[in-house]
C-alpha cells in the first residue's frame, strides 16, 4: 500500500525545539517551538514511498499513554471533567464530537465553554478541505464560543500551504495540471488562488487533488457533477493503466483523509474514501490531516506543549485516535460519531408489568415523592411515573468497541491483546463537560 503521510519540508520534527511557519487561524501568542518529546520514547519507522516528500516528521510511538491507561482497560468517563485536570489542552475534532455539521450536539456547547473556563486551550484540528479561516464563524453561527478557542488547524489549510508555496523539490515539481474531486452540493473548493489548471481527463493530468466527493472541477471554472462511483473508477482505471505501462500513476493530495463524516443523522463519503479506492490500485496517496504527522506539526507549532499534557478527542478510530497514538498523545474517543451504529446499544428494556403491578408501582413511588414536595409530584404523574423518568439512555458496548480496536492495525500492538498502545485512553458517549 502506497500511502505517504506529507512531511514538512524542513528538518523540523513535530516535537523539536524549532517552530515551523504558522498555519490556519492563530491567535498572536501562538508563537512558541514545537512540542517537546516526551522521555523514553521511540520513532516510528519511516512511512513507505516511492517519492519521500520531504525529511520525515518522525512521531514517538509508546508503550503506554500519558496515564499509563491506555495499556489497560479503556477507560469510560461520562465527562471530561473527570479527567481534565491531568491535562493542559484539548486538540478537538469537530464533526462527530461537537456538532454533526448541521447542530450542535446536545451539551457540547457548554462542554467548550466550561473547559475553557477551566484554564484548558482548545484548538481545532480538524480534517476539513476547507481552509481554516471560516470554522471559528461557522461554530459561532452553532452557538460555541469563539473566544473559547485558542486556533484551528485544518488539512485543507495545510493543502492550500503546501500547494502555494511548493516547499520542497517533491512539491517544486508536482506540476500545475490536476484532476480535481470537488464538491457541489456541499460548496465547491476554489482553485483560483492556488495557480492550478483543472482537467477532466486523467491522462492530461500531472497530479490529482481531492477536496470532494461529488463533482469534477472544469478547465473554465465551475463544476461537472459526478457519482462517487465514477470518480473512484477514473481514480483506479488510471492506477491500472500506469501499471500496464509500467510507470508511475499521478499521485493524489488528499484534502481531507476522512472516509466518512456525520452529516445530521447519515455518514457521507469523504475523500479519504476515494485515497483508500486509489492506494488499493497501486497508486501513492498523500495525506494532507489525520492521521498524518503533519497536522499535529502544525498542532504542536501553536501550542509549543509536551505531549503527556495534551488530550486529542475525536470520533474516528483511523484518524483521530490513531494519529494521537503515532504522535504519543492521549485520547477521548467519542462513541456517539461515526462509529455510533457499531459501538452503541440501547439498554435492555424492564419487562412489562401487569396492569395491576403498574398502577400499585406508581401510587407507592407517588407517595414517596409526596414527601420531598408537590411540584416533583405533578411532573412525575404527567410524564408516566417513576420507570419512565428514571429510564436509561443508550450505552457504550465496551466490548463491541474492543472488537473494533482489534480489528485495526494501526491500533493495536500484536496479537495477544484487544488493546494496544494505540487503544483510546478514555471513551465517552458524548463531548459533555
Amino acid at each position: 500500500m502506497q500511502v505517504q503521510h506529507a512531511l514538512p519540508s524542513r528538518r523540523v520534527q513535530p516535537f523539536c525545539d524549532r517552530p515551523i511557519p504558522l498555519i490556519g487561524c492563530l491567535r498572536p501568542y501562538h508563537s512558541s517551538p514545537c512540542f517537546r518529546p516526551r522521555p523514553e520514547r521511540r520513532s516510528l519507522p519511516r512511512p513507505a514511498s516511492t517519492a519521500p516528500l520531504a525529511t520525515p516528521c518522525t512521531a514517538p510511538a509508546t508503550t503506554d499513554s500519558g496515564s499509563g491507561d491506555a495499556a489497560g482497560p479503556m477507560r469510560h468517563v461520562a465527562g471530561l471533567s473527570e479527567i481534565a485536570g491531568r491535562y493542559k489542552a484539548l486538540l478537538l475534532d469537530q464533526f462527530g464530537v461537537l456538532h454533526d455539521g448541521r447542530r450542535p450536539y446536545p451539551g457540547a456547547v457548554e462542554a467548550v465553554a466550561a473547559a475553557s473556563a477551566a484554564g484548558l486551550r482548545l484548538l481545532i484540528i480538524s480534517n476539513s478541505s476547507r481552509r481554516a479561516g471560516g470554522t471559528l464563524d461557522k461554530l459561532s453561527a452553532m452557538g460555541f464560543d469563539p473566544g473559547c478557542f485558542a486556533g484551528v488547524v485544518t488539512s485543507g489549510e495545510l493543502t492550500h500551504r503546501y500547494l502555494t508555496r511548493r516547499p520542497d523539490p517533491w512539491w517544486a515539481a508536482l506540476g500545475s495540471r490536476c484532476l480535481h474531486m470537488n464538491w457541489s452540493r456541499r460548496g465547491p473548493a476554489s482553485l483560483g488562488d492556488f495557480g492550478l489548471q483543472a482537467v477532466t481527463d486523467p491522462r492530461d493530468a500531472d497530479f490529482f487533488l481531492a477536496h470532494g466527493t461529488e463533482a469534477l472541477s472544469l478547465p473554465g471554472g465551475g463544476v461537472e457533477e459526478r457519482p462517487l462511483e465514477e470518480l473512484r473508477s477514473l481514480l483506479v482505471g488510471a492506477a491500472e493503466e500506469a501499471a500496464r505501462r509500467g510507470g508511475a500513476a499521478p499521485p493524489l493530495v488528499v484534502a481531507n483523509p476522512d472516509v466518512v463524516t456525520v452529516d445530521g443523522d447519515d455518514l457521507v463519503a469523504m475523500p479519504g474514501s476515494l485515497a483508500a479506492a486509489y492506494s488499493a490500485a497501486g497508486g501513492q496517496v498523500v495525506l494532507m490531516g489525520k492521521p498524518s504527522p503533519l497536522i499535529y506539526c502544525a498542532a504542536g507549532e501553536m501550542l509549543g506543549l509536551p505531549t503527556d499534557q495534551l488530550l486529542a478527542v475525536g470520533d474516528s478510530l483511523e484518524h483521530d485516535i490513531a494519529g494521537a497514538a503515532a504522535a504519543g498523545i492521549d485520547s477521548l474517543f467519542i462513541a456517539g460519531g461515526i462509529h455510533a451504529r457499531e459501538v452503541i446499544r440501547e439498554p435492555p428494556q424492564p419487562p412489562q408489568q401487569p396492569p395491576a403491578a403498574t398502577v400499585t408501582t406508581t401510587v407507592t413511588v407517588m407517595a414517596t415523592v409526596t414527601e420531598g414536595g408537590s411540584a416533583r409530584e405533578e411532573e412525575e404523574e404527567e410524564g408516566g411515573g417513576a420507570a419512565t423518568a428514571g429510564q436509561a439512555g443508550p450505552l457504550v458496548d465496551m466490548a463491541a468497541l474492543r472488537q473494533l480496536v482489534s480489528r485495526h492495525p494501526g491500533l493495536v500492538s500484536g496479537p495477544k491483546g484487544m488493546e494496544g498502545p494505540g487503544a483510546p485512553t478514555y471513551v465517552a458517549m458524548r463531548f459533555l463537560w
